[in-house]
């Protein structure tokens, strides 16, 4: 009920493909941050994607979706150590 009420939702959970359809109005934004490797080798996250992207207003897919952006962050993180450790 509470997801189903959330103009946004962030799925962070660590079990693939838990969250269906029936977790999201028609217009929520879902960022899946999920990431599970399936036996035949290929990713997903905990959205089941190909039952939730109809159904909402955007959803972020896994592989490819919040990936890109944490690897950003963390090496815009790791530069600014860097330079802390120079200044001193």
């Amino acid at each position: 009920e509470i997801t189903k009420r959330a103009d946004i939702v962030i799925c962070a959970i660590g079990k693939r493909n838990f969250f269906s359809k029936e977790y999201f109005s028609s217009d929520a934004v879902v960022i899946d941050v999920g990431i599970h490797r399936l036996e035949d080798n290929l990713l997903c996250g905990d959205v089941f994607f190909k039952s939730v992207n109809e159904q909402v207003r955007a959803l972020t897919p896994v592989p490819g979706g919040v990936g890109p952006l944490t690897i950003a962050q963390l090496l815009k993180n790791t530069m600014t150590l860097a330079k802390l450790q120079q200044a001193k």
